[in-house]
């Protein structure tokens, strides 16, 4: 169904890029996964679970599952049980008892990897200079790590972060995005940290993006590879609940949208620079993603004074993703379906 050639989607040949993906592993975080496992310039070195959408068990298990699925032998460390300070707010609602679209998937073969997912943050990317980090769950475990060694910072060459709503509305509430709502304090450490973050919001994977009823059918009975499957049913609880509750078409799927925009950069076609705060206090506005759209916070003035400790540690690190290509970012979700796998 593309309109792009695989040769218009793939990234230098010339290397491989290691990446680390901290997920909150339900059906879209299995999607993205699977897109990352898969793809040949891509080397998952290490999957870090976080609790989130189900219990980080069913996290874990969940990302295992989909790990063996791509043929793959990644490890997958479980990690952080609850937020920081919150108590956990699941999103069995949204992905179903089992996280998976109840699709009740056979159990992993495979067991969690040995170590806390923290300590495998810390270990895999002081090993790993210029790794690629991915986020797609609340951050808690990466908020841990960098506080408790923030010497890894500057051995993540891109930190993607799905999470957060660039000045729009909201998912979880209206002002905020749900893996930033559920632990916004986890957020705050790390955007006020010096990571390279780069923030693919929930809103990119809205109205055009989403998968909608006919790409659903060629999924299925076109393309017709276990992974085409998997992607749409994994995702059937999610499909219900973003139609008839956000008022989408289709399928949303941001985990993938950041993923893509992880694997290939030139999927996001406007982003920039921006101070970025995390609102952590506020009744209505907790987990909101405060975003200086239009350069207010460098004036030194009452209104933005909260701003200037930000201000003054220098240049904004944070990059917001504004816009993607979405045929660009469809094409590439096919390719990854297309990919021969030596399943379990």
């Amino acid at each position: 169904m593309s309109d792009m050639s695989d040769k218009e989607i793939l990234l230098d040949q010339s290397m491989t890029h290691k990446m680390i993906v901290d997920t909150d592993t339900a059906s879209d975080d299995a999607v993205a996964l699977m897109m990352a496992l898969v793809n040949p310039d891509i080397e998952v070195v290490a999957i870090t679970i976080v609790a989130g959408n189900v219990p980080t068990r069913q996290c874990s298990i969940n990302a295992r599952f989909t790990v063996e699925l791509c043929g793959r032998h990644t490890p997958v460390y479980e990690g952080a049980t609850r937020p920081l300070r919150r108590a956990p707010y699941r999103a069995e609602f949204f992905h179903g008892q089992d996280g998976m679209g109840n699709m009740n998937y056979p159990a992993p073969q495979t067991s969690p990897a040995a170590g806390h997912a923290v300590d495998a943050l810390i270990e895999h990317i002081l090993a790993n200079p210029g790794v690629i980090l991915v986020t797609l769950g609340p951050m808690t475990n990466v908020a841990l790590a960098v506080s408790r060694a923030p010497e890894i910072i500057h051995n993540v060459s891109r930190c993607v972060v799905m999470g957060g709503a660039a000045c729009t509305v909201g998912n979880i509430t209206p002002a905020a995005e749900y893996n930033i709502w559920c632990d916004p304090e986890a957020a705050r450490i790390c955007v006020r940290s010096d990571l390279p973050i780069e923030m693919v919001g929930w809103e990119l994977c809205r109205g055009a993006a989403n998968l909608i009823e006919e790409e659903m059918r060629y999924y299925k009975d076109v393309i017709n590879t276990p992974l085409s499957h998997f992607v749409i049913d994994c995702n059937a609880s999610a499909l219900q609940v973003n139609q008839e509750w956000l008022g989408d078409p289709g399928i949303g799927l941001p985990d993938p949208v950041a993923m893509a925009i992880a694997i290939d950069p030139d999927i996001c076609t406007n982003h920039s620079r921006h101070y970025v705060e995390i609102e952590c206090d506020g009744e209505f506005t907790r987990g909101m993603t405060v975003i200086d759209q239009i350069g207010v916070t460098p004036h030194d003035t009452a209104n933005v004074a909260m701003w200037q400790p930000a201000v003054k540690r220098g240049e904004p690190h944070s990059t917001v993703c504004w816009e993607i290509d979405v045929a660009r970012w469809k094409a590439l979700l096919e390719q990854s379906v297309n990919r021969q796998v030596a399943i379990y």
